[in-house]
């Protein structure tokens, strides 16, 4: 590079966008774009530094694959960041570029963007497999935090608090050492959110807050638990998931929340079908999907029918457990993905969330004329913003994929 561009690069490197923009901002060769889209990323214009590394990346020459490569990686980080979750054009042809030419530490963060993405996705088996394979120990500091981070997530998505918090604390160590004040700040939130309520456990009428410690010591419990955060009807050894059936979950978290006693019809249709005055269609559906319900929760519990409604027996004596997200409602997953203070477009809320691009659209529209997500932009340029949910933590309300453990 020449003298101008070397100079752009250690602007950036300290952290000065603007002055790495004074000496390349009426460039338009592949590596000034490449430094600008950069700048732009830095200063927050994720969508212009996006359509600058789109550029440049076509602007690089046959023989200048190295560069193109990185540039292609700069432009995943920056979607990333924007909440764009498609898959970045030529990324898997960068990486191999990468790893043919030994540019090891610009292969380990394009893998680590790759975890990160998976997470963001549900797929917690595809991100710990991908940080699994990699080789942190050498690493600069930037990616050994990144690295941390992503295994806290895992940790924390499959309900093992100790070792997030292992994995959290040695992410705001290398946070520090790496002198970037935004990635200290993400270590420190999830080291925080450690101890922040997680989730609710109910009983009749008594109900507490628990932090993610004490989910995991009703997770291991020989109660039998029907997890309102998952969506699943587990005991020790056993577990149905109801993720994709919500009318039998209402059903199975309505008798839980009662246990012992039974649950009246009354309440059984108002919580599974929103029917406040029933007729006799109504009790027959109500019949129909108890039925169904008996079917599923065979192997944990036994389904009685009583003279005013029905009550949930678990097979040897067992008590029964509710655990019940922090916040209540259907929006509460995309609560949680909006809580982490980037926007999103619908098309990435959807993605994430395993569904339509028209019910997002639904769902952001309710909370927008309730006041709890605000709008950026229009048309194409549109994206949703949320305040964090104060004073919990959102993780077990994140999306997984079915494949997680």
């Amino acid at each position: 590079m020449d003298a101008g561009l070397n100079a752009a690069a250690r602007q950036l490197s300290l952290g000065d966008p603007l002055g790495a923009l004074e000496r390349v901002a009426l460039r338009d060769d592949a590596p000034a774009l490449a430094l600008r889209g950069i700048a732009m990323a830095q200063l927050g214009e994720l969508k212009r530094a996006d359509e600058l590394l789109r550029r440049a990346a076509r602007a690089f020459e046959p023989g200048e694959s190295l560069f193109r490569a990185r540039a292609i990686v700069a432009r995943a980080e920056v979607r990333l960041a924007a909440r764009e979750l498609s898959p970045v054009p030529g990324l898997d042809e960068a990486l191999a570029t990468l790893d043919a030419q030994g540019d090891r530490i610009n292969a380990l963060h394009a893998r680590l963007l790759a975890a990160r993405r998976s997470l963001l996705l549900g797929r917690v088996d595809d991100a710990e497999a991908t940080l699994i394979a990699l080789d942190l120990d050498a690493a600069p500091a930037m990616l050994v935090a990144i690295g941390e981070l992503v295994a806290t997530d895992i940790a924390l998505r499959r309900m093992r608090p100790r070792p997030a918090r292992a994995h959290a604390t040695r992410a705001l160590a290398a946070a520090q050492r790496s002198r970037i004040p935004a990635l200290a700040a993400e270590a420190a939130l999830a080291l925080a959110q450690l101890d922040a309520p997680a989730a609710r456990q109910r009983s009749g009428d008594d109900e507490r807050v628990l932090t993610l410690d004490q989910v995991e010591a009703v997770l291991a419990s020989d109660a039998m638990i029907v997890d309102g955060c998952r969506r699943v009807v587990r005991m020790p050894g056993l577990e149905v998931g109801l993720a994709r059936r919500p009318v039998l979950f209402a059903l199975a978290r309505t008798l839980a929340s009662v246990w012992p006693a039974a649950a009246s019809r009354h309440a059984l249709l108002l919580e599974a079908f929103g029917v406040r005055r029933a007729n006799e269609s109504h009790r027959a559906r109500l019949r129909v999907e108890i039925g169904r319900l008996r079917r599923e929760l065979a192997a944990l519990a036994e389904i009685h029918a009583t003279p005013d409604g029905f009550a949930l027996v678990p097979r040897d004596a067992r008590p029964v457990v509710s655990l019940l997200p922090p916040i209540d409602g259907e929006a509460a997953a995309l609560l949680a993905l909006l809580a982490d203070g980037q926007a999103w477009s619908t098309s990435a809320l959807a993605l994430a969330l395993g569904t339509s691009q028209r019910t997002v659209q639904r769902a952001l529209s309710a909370l927008e004329q309730a006041s709890r997500v605000q709008r950026l932009g229009r048309a194409r340029s549109l994206r949703w913003l949320a305040p964090p949910v104060s004073g919990f933590t959102t993780t077990l309300l994140l999306p997984a994929a079915d494949s997680a453990g």
